[in-house]
């Protein structure tokens, strides 16, 4: 009686279903240890031996290709560890391979394998003398040029690389918290460059495997050379040169079988460790380096042509390399010529046509926000050249957002023949805000006020904050991080700059398009709200007006809910717009704040003088629309206010004072230019559970 097939398949077993989800990649380090410690222990046939000579062959050549080809060290991060496992994997065959000779080395040249055996013949022709030779001359290149060359250059660029840490990290925060990164960048960044301390690290360390691997291959043949003579004299019967000349060749065979992996493997390490990162592969950096001068090649060869003219010199070889240089010489300038051709072609020019007449289209408005760069910073801004300055910018824009709660005008860039070759202008509305002057060749070294040293170069001062900086060559960006100093490159300065104007003047940047947007954002998620705010209860322009209000004293508006909530709560009865502001502070109080000291911290803030705080409150009670006090006290008020502000910085606080309300927007408009970072704040806008740390008195 038939049956039907099952609907289901039958289950894989365990073991196969186990096997068809591991990744072999996973098996490749265990199998390569098993394989180490089975050779250390089991004799293998001769055939065994064959294959794995030619694996440790294939093993170090396809290691050498690997770093000839990287553009960075870090893009090899295994390779400490695959120095060791190559060490490890070439002293188990010396084992296996030693065990073989002393056990069957009477039996002639052949008895250890075909790799050894034509070792010992085709590569010193069978000569034991000239085998020995060739093995020490190997063994010095290794031990002491390459291998003690790259032994150097790892310690040192160790000790470099773990010294410049936490500058490195100080730039990674820098450019965090100027917005030119986000988080996911610069998490990435602090890895790439722990990653970096731990590669050159496990580099100083490895680099001595290659040197005790060399003298383990001395110490081994001199004990394969010794012990088979006394096994074959002694235990085979063999005479003394017959014996001499079987394990001879075979130890010099297996020794020179080791040996050539070992200086493969050598120079592996000494490209790897001396390589630059320079975007570029070692073949490419050296073609582009060295035959990119033609004047370099124009005197070796003519050298090269004088010396292959001296009569008994052979002139076939000197001048035949003279006339390749020459054809490399002529390719070069060809090449250049043809280049400057085309550079040097400008379009046909049109013939001239009739003057248009003047119309509204032909003038132009003024931007908003605009950068002016002198012609050397025209590769900062131009993406086909490899700048970065309009994808900082872009960043700039965005976290100024994100902070401030607005959008601002993108900003028009342009080349000003005008300015220095290095200059740049910020202009707002056409009103120039800043300036600055900048290298795009050279590095900036801010000093935040703990270095341990100086650094040669031109002094300057950062453009955003005024700290005192020096323009330093891309070399010393290690030694200037290591020294304390923030080192940033040349777009990182402009971003910052601009990103501190934009600060300074965000109630300047908020228009009625700005208002009118954020009125849009608000209304996808409280429409009702936006719908009876305006124009029913405030204008537009009122309400322009009080956000600017709380822009000029540093207040973000991203709360925009709690603020038209406020207005609409109070715009009926309240006309004035500083009463309607200083209500809108009022509820924002904890935000503002929390702003000044995060992570629920205690306030550290400044109070009024008892005897001051009369004098003002009497002038305010005396005229409250004009309050003004006697010029001299008022000089002295903002002068003792600078100091103040000053201190308090000094302390890593927030400047922070406190005042009775009645006092406060006086006070913040009055010491506005003399300390543009002092906080007024009243005692009204203190959320009752915030504890608040009284550290200075201001009196006048």
């Amino acid at each position: 009686m038939a049956t039907s097939p099952s609907p289901n398949p039958p289950a894989l077993p365990a073991w196969r279903a186990l096997f068809k989800r591991m990744d072999w990649r996973m098996l490749a380090a265990p199998i390569l240890v098993v394989l180490i410690l089975m050779m250390l222990v089991v004799p293998l046939p001769t055939f065994v031996l064959d294959m794995l000579f030619t694996f440790n062959i294939v093993l170090s050549l396809i290691i050498m290709l690997v770093t000839l080809y990287l553009t960075r060290p870090l893009d090899f991060a295994a390779f400490p560890t695959a120095l060791l496992f190559t060490t490890l994997l070439r002293l188990s065959l010396n084992v296996a391979a030693s065990r073989v000779i002393l056990l069957h080395g009477q039996n002639g040249e052949g008895a250890a394998g075909a790799v050894i055996e034509s070792f010992g013949k085709f590569v010193v022709g069978g000569n034991y003398a000239v085998g020995i030779i060739v093995f020490a001359i190997l063994v010095v290149i290794n031990f002491v040029v390459i291998t003690k060359g790259a032994g150097r250059i790892a310690e040192v660029s160790a000790r470099f690389t773990l010294d410049a840490m936490p500058g490195k990290q100080m730039a990674i925060d820098a450019d965090l918290n100027a917005g030119l990164i986000d988080q996911e960048e610069a998490r990435k960044r602090r890895a790439d460059v722990a990653q970096e301390a731990d590669f050159y690290g496990a580099m100083d360390g490895a680099s001595k495997f290659v040197r005790g691997d060399a003298v383990a291959a001395i110490l081994i043949l001199f004990i394969n050379l010794i012990g088979g003579l006394i096994i074959g004299v002694f235990m085979h019967g063999l005479g003394l040169g017959e014996a001499a000349q079987n394990y001879t060749l075979l130890s010099i065979g297996d020794a020179l079988v080791s040996q050539i992996p070992a200086l493969v493997i050598s120079m592996a390490a000494g490209i790897v460790i001396s390589n630059v990162s320079t975007g570029q592969d070692v073949g490419r950096q050296l073609v582009s380096q060295l035959f990119n001068q033609p004047r370099v090649l124009a005197i070796t060869a003519g050298i090269l042509g004088l010396v292959g003219l001296v009569p008994g010199m052979p002139h076939l070889a000197f001048l035949g390399a003279a006339a390749v240089l020459g054809g490399v010489l002529w390719w070069q300038l060809k090449k250049q010529k043809q280049t400057a051709a085309l550079a040097r072609a400008a379009p046909e020019v049109a013939a001239p046509a009739e003057p248009e007449e003047v119309s509204w289209e032909q003038i132009e408005p003024v931007d908003t926000l605009s950068l002016d760069v002198g012609y050397r910073l025209i590769p900062l801004v131009d993406r086909n050249q490899g700048g970065e300055l309009l994808g900082r910018i872009r960043g700039v824009r965005k976290k100024f957002a994100q902070e401030m709660g607005f959008l601002v005008a993108s900003v028009h860039i342009r080349d000003n023949l005008e300015l220095r070759p290095g200059g740049y202008r910020i202009a707002l509305k056409g009103v120039d805000v800043g300036s600055g002057e900048i290298f795009p060749d050279l590095l900036m070294a801010i000093n935040p006020g703990q270095v341990m040293g100086d650094l040669q170069g031109t002094p300057t001062k950062d453009p955003a904050f005024g700290l005192p900086a020096v323009w330093i060559n891309r070399e010393q960006r290690d030694r200037a991080q290591a020294l304390g100093y923030t080192v940033v490159d040349p777009s990182t300065v402009l971003a910052t700059h601009l990103h501190h104007l934009l600060q300074t003047h965000a109630a300047d940047l908020l228009g009625r398009e700005e208002v009118e947007g954020l009125l849009t954002h608000l209304s996808k998620r409280s429409p009702k709200l936006v719908e009876d705010l305006v124009p029913k209860l405030i204008t537009a322009d009122r309400l322009r007006k009080v956000l600017q209000n709380l822009l000029t004293e540093g207040v973000p508006i991203r709360d925009m809910r709690t603020i038209a909530e406020v207005l609409a709560e109070h715009a009926a009865q309240v006309n004035d717009t500083d009463e309607l502001t200083a209500r809108v502070r009022l509820a924002l109080g904890a935000f503002i704040v929390q702003s000044l000291s995060p992570n629920g911290q205690e306030l550290s803030a400044a109070v009024l003088d008892g005897q001051l705080e009369q004098i003002l409150l009497s002038s305010l009670r005396a005229d409250p629309q004009q309050a003004s006090v006697e010029p001299g006290l008022a000089q002295r008020l903002m002068d003792k206010a600078r100091d103040l502000m000053q201190r308090m910085e000094a302390q890593g606080a927030t400047g922070v004072l406190l005042v009775s309300a009645p006092l406060r927007q006086f006070l913040a408009r009055l010491l506005a230019r003399s300390a543009p970072r002092l906080r007024v704040l009243s005692y009204a806008e203190i959320p009752d559970q915030k504890q608040v740390k009284v550290t200075a008195t201001l009196g006048a």
